[in-house]
């Protein structure tokens, strides 16, 4: 082996072992992180927060391509419609359509009439669909000209849709018990009433369903909606699902503070996730089928093995902590609050949207 070429490969290991230590968790969010997506080619991550913002991420460093301000309330999901477009929704009822490398939006979709809580892009990329509490459905057609469809028949909140891999039928829950599978030629939903009020729904790449429920079960059904068993997940409601690109494992989050990893096939937990930045509000697996995201209570996405339930990476020290809070009204305190959301104060800190401010006190900035 020539030097050259040693050296190319030692460069490539340290760039390995650099982007591991550096991917395995990214914080830059003012508050929770309530929605994660990974894009189609795995080359970055988005992510939605209570703090009102989007951030695009770079999976190659860690750090932060985009922080994107739009939304005036809590963003409660995110998703890719390509590489390079996005699709962002919260509780002020919009959503909001992104190109990466623009500041601001390319299309704001509105009609809802309540918080959208979940989107969902079918598989040619054509149509996004959203969920609200305004107990409707709509699919938007990403053409750029037609209206949207409106799905209607939930009679309380709706929490969850998600298209079938076929591209046939899209599948919706809500909190009125019912999972309905509206097919998109048109036509009445088949309609399945389970024993809790519903709160998410994943489908697998042979079609299979799996519904997240309040009562911490999870619901598997045929793709045709026949009910084929349950599994208890945790103590309390499941909030987020996830299914492997490969169907194997089931990745499902409650509000207790718990992430299940669930195998398919045997319909058992194979692991349970806990650790730092529980409870977990959002889950999403890379293309690979066993790096899991997680989007959680203390403003940080986690990468975690779900093979292993091995948490990748080390701690964020101190992440759940107020370091402001005995300043609580201070106007100066309250400029540095919004800038803490994107920067660190160490030299040597967890990774965040922006640059470290460490160095700079006694200059005044405000």
């Amino acid at each position: 082996m020539t030097r050259a070429a040693f050296a190319a490969v030692i460069a490539t290991v340290l760039l390995v072992i650099m982007t591991d230590a550096v991917m395995a968790q990214m914080r830059g969010h003012g508050g929770p992180v309530r929605a994660v997506a990974v894009s189609p080619d795995g080359r970055s991550i988005l992510s939605g927060s209570f703090d009102t913002s989007v951030i695009r991420w770079s999976v190659a460093t860690g750090f932060a391509e985009q922080v994107l301000r739009f939304h005036s309330s809590a963003v409660n999901a995110v998703v890719f419609l390509s590489n390079s477009r996005m699709a962002s929704a919260g509780v002020d009822a919009q959503i909001a359509i992104w190109t990466a490398g623009r500041s601001k939006p390319d299309t704001i979709l509105s009609g809802h009439g309540a918080p959208v809580v979940a989107l969902a892009v079918s598989p040619d990329r054509s149509m996004l669909a959203s969920a609200s509490w305004d107990s409707s459905v709509r699919l938007w057609p990403q053409d750029g000209g037609s209206k949207p469809r409106v799905l209607q028949g939930h009679s309380q909140n709706v929490n969850g849709v998600a298209f079938t891999p076929d591209g046939q039928s899209l599948v919706s829950v809500g909190y009125d018990l019912t999972l309905r599978i509206w097919p998109l030629a048109g036509g009445a939903p088949e309609v399945v009433t389970l024993p809790s009020p519903l709160n998410a729904v994943a489908i697998a790449p042979d079609g299979g369903i799996a519904a997240g429920a309040a009562d911490g079960k999870i619901y598997f059904l045929t793709k045709g909606g026949k009910r084929t068993g349950e599994i208890q997940a945790g103590p309390t409601p499941v909030i987020s699902l996830a299914v492997s690109p490969d169907g194997a494992s089931l990745a499902a989050a409650n509000i207790g503070g718990s992430v299940a990893i669930i195998d398919r096939k045997t319909r058992t937990v194979e692991h349970m996730l806990v650790g730092p930045g529980l409870p977990v509000w959002s889950v999403a697996f890379f293309g690979d089928s066993h790096t899991l995201l997680t989007g959680g209570a203390d403003h940080t996405i986690r990468r975690w093995n779900a093979l292993t339930g091995e948490l990748l990476g080390s701690p964020v020290v101190g992440a759940l902590g107020d370091p402001l809070a005995a300043f609580a009204g201070d106007h100066g305190a309250e400029i540095f609050r919004s800038c803490i959301a994107c920067h660190t104060l160490s030299a040597k800190d967890e990774v965040r949207a922006g640059p470290t401010l460490a160095g700079i006190f006694g200059r005044r900035i405000a």
